[in-house]
């Protein structure tokens, strides 16, 4: 809240939504958001017809991340039109197939990363610290876990590494976002 809360509230012109500011992760554990930003289409009646994927609005990470943000507006644009009519909005066997088999690794390394945050926020650093890294060994996908262990922490020091140093690992920028899987769009750079 203390980053974000003047941003919002200095915004010209206001923003016309509810801003969410989640200082629990609470939406990131239960949508096992991995990354940001991402979105989740939640249609009226409160069904998912889209899980969690990477959601550019513009693009100022294109050159970072490859990906355009155009298709994505457009499917967006064209579930707001269609409903579930919509090419893009998956049916249960398609968020089935696109969300595999629950993981109860996800669950624990969501207590493990509240345990940390916990024990960080009493006070106790150092013992926050093997809670951070056991998260992330069972989320390993979760980038969320590691900018917010890193940045609490000597990364280099603690965790014997870097944001540019495993973005690098997995193949540079433009691995680190998945495309959303649009049908004909954002095809993953090369």
């Amino acid at each position: 809240m203390k980053d974000a809360g003047p941003a919002i509230t200095a915004a010209n012109p206001k923003p016309s939504y509810t801003v969410l500011i989640d200082e629990s992760h609470v939406v990131s554990k239960l949508y096992n958001m991995v990354n940001v930003p991402t979105g989740v289409w939640i249609n009226e009646s409160g069904k998912i017809v889209r899980p969690g994927e990477v959601a550019f609005v513009d693009d100022r990470f294109k050159a970072f991340s490859g990906l355009d943000s155009a298709p994505y507006i457009r499917a967006l644009q064209d579930w707001v039109e269609k409903g579930d009519k919509s090419v893009y909005a998956m049916n249960e066997d398609q968020l089935r197939d696109k969300l595999g088999e629950a993981n109860p690794d996800i669950a624990l390394a969501a207590a493990e990363f509240g345990l940390g945050e916990h024990l960080y926020k009493s006070g106790h650093q150092a013992e926050a610290i093997p809670h951070f890294k056991e998260a992330q060994r069972l989320n390993p996908k979760s980038w969320n876990y590691k900018r917010q262990a890193w940045a609490l922490s000597d990364a280099k020091k603690d965790y014997g590494t870097s944001f540019k140093e495993e973005v690098d690992k997995i193949g540079g920028s433009k691995a680190y976002y998945p495309p959303p899987d649009l049908p004909g769009s954002n095809k993953k750079p090369e």
